[in-house]
């Protein structure tokens, strides 16, 4: 029944067809529902099971177990702070509050119903702006260029959310995407063709912009009482990274469990404090299992975070004795749990389009990612959470890394014909 509407509807979108302006919106509507009808008609051509739109839609399954945790953890974290609080902490007094009443659901944070409905509450607002925002994007230039509208802004869109805190201000999302689409990706041409992460370019924007709504421990005025991490009136709190940076020395040679009471396990599993999508390196890790099975991620650039990340966070913490900055004193294995490391390794650093396309510079992209995530965290305390910063860099230097790896093949064969 669908396929004859969308088929009744073609002529009117087609060349010719009064609305044929928008056949861009027809055409991403009737791909996304359906196989597209065109093959190649040349005899000469490769055959491939997988194509853009497979390729995006393999991550945005992958994504599936950080999307529970966004809303799980989320909904979790809010209501575990108003029972601890003894009445200091209360539910944020919106439309959500509402929504929650008429579904007949409280704030009982042993809930698994209270809680992933809260956390939904807060987390598909943020989703459907993005889509409607940087959807409309995608399909203005899309029309204006008279091309397809790609595939590709359903992993942007997708991945965007994951990064934000719960109680990101919905106008500061639109925002973001669109700075991330326009400036990050369009401008360059589209998907293919852009260098920088779009989901990553919104994401600075936000953080570089509005400082005090993504970082910190409560939200500037006029929502002073609001948390930034916690969504909560009347909490205040930081992330692990953010605890242990601002903690004292002797605090921090304690340990990262003694700063931020939670367990490396917790920390693995996911249900603390932070950004939606990104608090759970099990969730991250099954995300990586759909990826590199299906080929879809780079096992190499992930791999290769991972060796940059520990190598250089374990020589800083061999080294942290003489040191007065608690960020040395996190053992490597911390480093791995805590903050959006797992997230960005998995999902961000292993973008087909921005990363390093060569096999040997994979390895050396995720290593320089690894390592710049580490530095940043531990030499520079304005910036406790370093993976965005890392990968945007690894953006800007993966053309350089490919260009000498291919250089360097060039070189070795050429010997290899002058040798004989």
């Amino acid at each position: 029944m669908l396929r004859k509407v969308l088929d009744k509807l073609h002529p009117t979108f087609a060349p010719g067809g009064k609305l044929q302006t928008l056949y861009p919106l027809y055409e991403a509507i009737d791909t996304f529902l359906y196989t597209p009808p065109s093959v190649t008609s040349t005899t000469a051509h490769v055959r491939d099971g997988m194509d853009l739109k497979r390729m995006m839609s393999l991550v945005v399954v992958a994504l599936g177990p950080c999307f529970f945790m966004a809303m799980h953890n989320t909904g979790y974290q809010a209501n575990l702070a108003i029972a601890d609080s003894g009445g200091s902490v209360k539910p944020i007094e919106d439309w959500r509050e509402s929504a929650l009443q008429s579904l007949g659901l409280g704030h009982d944070a042993t809930s698994f119903v209270d809680n992933f409905a809260l956390g939904a509450l807060f987390f598909l607002p943020i989703y459907v702006v993005t889509i409607a925002v940087g959807g409309a994007w995608e399909g203005l230039f899309a029309t204006v260029r008279k091309h397809e509208i790609n595939e590709g802004f359903l992993v942007t869109s997708a991945l965007f959310p994951l990064t934000l805190p719960a109680t990101t201000p919905l106008w500061q999302v639109a925002l973001g995407i669109t700075f991330g689409v326009v400036i990050g990706k369009e401008i360059f041409g589209g998907t293919g063709k852009n260098f920088l992460n779009p989901a990553l370019t919104a994401r600075a924007f936000l953080y570089f912009a509005y400082p005090g709504f993504m970082s910190g421990t409560n939200h500037p005025a006029p929502n002073s009482g609001y948390g930034v991490w916690v969504a909560a009136d009347g909490v205040s709190g930081a992330t692990a990274l953010g605890a242990m940076a601002s903690a004292p020395i002797e605090t921090a040679r304690a340990g990262v469990d003694v700063v931020t009471g939670y367990s490396w396990w917790e920390c693995f599993v996911g249900y603390i404090q932070g950004s939606m999508g990104e608090t759970s390196t099990l969730a991250c890790l099954l995300g990586a299992v759909v990826l590199v099975a299906t080929g879809v991620g780079s096992w190499k650039i992930m791999a290769g975070c991972v060796l940059g990340a520990v190598g250089m966070s374990a020589a800083l913490w061999l080294a942290s004795s003489g040191s007065d900055s608690p960020m040395m004193c996190m053992a490597p294995w911390w480093h791995l749990v805590v903050g959006g490391f797992a997230f960005g390794t998995v999902f961000m650093a292993t973008d087909p389009v921005s990363a390093a396309m060569t096999d040997a510079g994979r390895w050396w992209y995720g290593i320089l990612v690894g390592v710049m995530t580490v530095l940043i965290r531990v030499i520079n305390p304005a910036f406790p959470e370093g993976i965005m910063l890392a990968i945007l860099l690894g953006n800007v230097v993966a053309p350089l890394i490919d260009y000498a790896v291919i250089q360097a093949n060039i070189k070795r064969r050429t010997a290899r014909y002058a040798a004989g």
